[in-house]
């Protein structure tokens, strides 16, 4: 949990602490902490139209024989228990308002898997086929739910990865033209921003 990083963001957002912004600590893992959290923003909001489920941890490189049990069911409790619990704490108001917009951030690994990476591949890959189903049980009551899947973007988890992590990623200078450039971070707010519209109403259970 980085609550400083989150109030760091949240005055980036709103500088003269305005109410645009405010942070909210949780521990995803955990569904009592979330359905606080969610409660928090309510009480202070009167609505939640939006959810952008952007969680994730890489966990240790190696394959499946040398991988430990707790780190597999940390990977599941982040990656994939953090996305169901989040989004069980917001789509009963979203049913009742008949409105939602939900981007839960995935990865090309749950596309294609990683090697040395099974874990965290799994989980991206849950969050893919989590995506689809909410998506189709809501569809006809004004709420898309979709997710995007990146390759490597420079984000802070990239402080997770070793060089076995990277063993799909060569360097650039090794790499062809397609995958020489690994993706900032401000880049990858462009993909989301149509599931995220008003007028983004026609598109839903979509991965890209």
């Amino acid at each position: 949990m980085n609550f400083e990083g989150a109030q760091e963001t949240a005055r980036s957002i709103a500088p003269n602490g305005g109410p645009g912004a405010f942070a909210v600590a949780m521990d995803i893992t955990n569904s009592t902490s979330v359905n606080q959290a969610f409660a928090d923003v309510y009480a202070k909001t009167g609505a939640i139209d939006i959810l952008v489920n952007n969680v994730g941890i890489a966990g240790p490189a190696a394959p499946l024989w040398d991988q430990k049990e707790a780190d597999w069911h940390r990977a599941i409790a982040v990656n994939m228990d953090g996305i169901f619990h989040c989004c069980r704490a917001v789509i009963g108001k979203m049913r009742e308002r008949k409105y939602g917009r939900i981007v839960s951030i995935a990865s090309i690994a749950g596309k294609e898997g990683n090697p040395n990476m099974i874990a965290y591949s799994s989980t991206k890959a849950a969050v893919i086929g989590f995506t689809k189903s909410l998506g189709k049980e809501v569809a006809t009551e004004g709420i898309c739910v979709n997710c995007v899947a990146p390759a490597v973007v420079h984000t802070k988890i990239l402080d997770q990865l070793t060089p076995e992590h990277d063993h799909d990623h060569p360097p650039a200078e090794a790499a062809p033209p397609p995958r020489r450039r690994r993706r900032r971070s401000a880049a990858m707010t462009r993909a989301p921003r149509g599931r995220l519209s008003v007028n983004g109403f026609f598109l839903t259970t979509a991965c890209n």
